[in-house]
């Protein structure tokens, strides 16, 4: 057991802290979460969150308690920023584990479920971000598993420390998720009001103290700030996101479990068949694991403010699930029960080298990454398909679950090594460096749709977020000198309403990774895809 443990922890170090502290912070919510953290450590004002000098009331305060310790203890940097997300991660890995190994009583499939975990692209990616998701994460899976597991102080600290991590969330999917299970199991196993009772009683001293402070300190306007403005606006209305479709997430699943996504899509298939025609029941563990992968998910597909990342919690039942359909088959001498794992192999192998396709064909937009870092990794992936092909034509099934590990760490590590995280300064940290060489007088900086998040963090100053088209020529217009950071498409636009000429003080070339698509990958076009993004002053 303990090599096991070990090996997972060896994988799971890999994928979520090797390069942590690159790329820079990202201009998107990243940018709230570091900065946030840095200023509460920097102040002093450890009840209130602040982010860019201004009180920050949108999400509980956790993750900056968390954060801003690291930061104490080691310093501000991205890696301090994302440690905890990354430590999440390992978490899960680990949890997944356990939980597999307690459901499946058979060591391999436990082992495979938590490598599943470490090396699926939503949790590689949301470790390598400094965001609450994947602590959250973890709290709810803790609660669900160890509440199934009769552990109550354990399912009410986790439960609570989830309140603390981002609210209510934490609480609600735990309970769509064992309601039908208790309520199915009632008879066999039912549970105690007097163990809900201790559950709750630790939970709420663990997760209310704090919601109590800030009322005292903020008034009753911070719980309708947070509970309507940020919880449900947030679910039930389009303030915050734009509605989607209700298929959204099923993309953003398959994607999520990426590179494992071929095996979740054509291994179900036979046992859903034998289910459906009444050939075989499901056993009280596999409706557990559905019920615990597709409530949440359902949950949240009826909600309007959709986002990708709030369906983290359905990946380690899918993770368990597959993973028991993978060894199943592995060991499984008929060929009918080895036909789906040939078919995911061959299609997983097909995008490992669609994948290397398009890194080659992409390079010249890597422009903070190391060249030959972007070579290496389109090699590897290439080899990692033809290893995966060769298992496939060989049918060496028993050697699959070892290998897929292996070329998933190495697709992934590729990627982030060969396209994100390259030389310094990068493009945010450059413009930091301009900022603060031409800001002689303490003149104002406003940003204005780009580095609007993440420019704080490196210059460590309030600047003036210019939200919207008149604020920003209002900014350019003033009868002070004022520093613009604009992307150079803009800049024309306000110049000809203003009529203000803006004197270039300096530019970075940047790439989005937030607007890359598919399309960008399969057809890159470094003049359209590439942003310059100007320092300008008004005088």
């Amino acid at each position: 057991m303990r090599r096991l443990v070990l090996t997972l922890a060896l994988l799971s170090s890999f994928t979520f802290f090797l390069g942590l502290g690159r790329p820079a912070i990202s201009d998107s919510d990243e940018g709230f979460y570091a900065e946030a953290a840095r200023e509460m450590a920097e102040g002093g004002d450890w009840l209130t969150p602040h982010f860019n000098y201004e009180e920050r009331w949108q999400k509980p305060v956790l993750y900056y308690w968390l954060t801003a310790v690291t930061y104490v203890l080691a310093g501000p940097s991205e890696w301090t920023a994302r440690w905890w997300s990354a430590l999440s991660g390992l978490g899960l890995v680990l949890l997944t584990w356990a939980a597999a190994r307690r459901i499946t009583v058979h060591d391999d499939a436990a082992w495979l479920a938590g490598a599943i975990v470490a090396t699926c692209y939503g949790y590689f990616a949301m470790a390598r971000l400094a965001l609450p998701d994947l602590p959250l994460t973890f709290c709810i899976t803790l609660t669900i598993w160890a509440a199934l597991e009769r552990r109550w102080v354990a399912a009410g600290g986790a439960a609570g420390l989830g309140l603390l991590m981002k609210g209510p969330v934490a609480l609600v999917v735990p309970a769509l998720v064992l309601a039908p299970i208790w309520w199915r199991e009632r008879r066999t196993a039912p549970v105690r009001v007097r163990d809900l009772a201790t559950a709750a009683a630790v939970c709420a001293v663990v997760g209310l103290p704090w919601y109590g402070a800030m009322t005292l300190r903020h008034g009753v306007a911070y719980l309708h700030s947070f509970l309507v403005g940020d919880n449900l606006e947030r679910f039930a209305t389009n303030r915050f996101n734009e509605p989607r479709a209700i298929w959204f997430y099923l993309p953003i699943l398959v994607g999520g479990m990426l590179p494992w996504s071929a095996y979740l899509v054509a291994l179900p298939w036979r046992s859903a068949t034998r289910v459906a025609r009444g050939q075989r029941r499901l056993t009280d563990m596999e409706r557990r694991l559905l019920l615990w992968a597709f409530v949440p998910l359902l949950f949240f597909t009826i909600s309007i403010g959709k986002q990708p990342r709030y369906i983290l919690p359905v990946l380690p039942p899918l993770a368990i699930l597959l993973a028991r359909s993978i060894a199943t088959r592995t060991a499984d001498a008929g060929n009918a029960a080895r036909t789906g794992l040939a078919i995911a192999t061959w299609g997983t192998a097909a995008l490992y080298a669609a994948v290397a396709i398009l890194l080659y064909r992409a390079k010249p937009l890597f422009i903070t990454a190391y060249p030959v870092l972007t070579s290496i990794g389109v090699a590897l992936i290439a080899a990692s398909a033809v290893v995966l092909a060769w298992i496939a034509a060989s049918r060496r099934w028993r050697r699959l679950p070892a290998v897929a590990t292996i070329c998933a760490a190495v697709l992934l590590l590729s990627v982030q090594f060969g396209t994100l995280a390259g030389t310094r300064p990068e493009p945010v940290e450059q413009m930091a460096t301009l900022v603060l060489a031409h800001r002689a007088s303490g003149e104002p900086v406003g940003t204005y749709q780009v580095f609007v998040r993440s420019l704080v963090f490196y210059t460590r100053f309030k600047q003036v977020e210019l939200f919207n088209e008149g604020v920003a020529l209002d900014f350019l217009t003033s009868p002070e000198p004022v520093l613009l950071v604009v992307r150079a498409a803009d800049l024309p636009r306000l110049e000809a309403i203003s009529g203000v000429t803006a004197r270039r003080l300096g530019q970075v070339r940047y790439l989005d990774t937030a607007k890359v698509r598919l399309r960008t990958l399969v057809s890159p076009i470094p003049e359209q895809n590439l942003e310059t993004v100007l320092l300008v002053t008004n005088r």
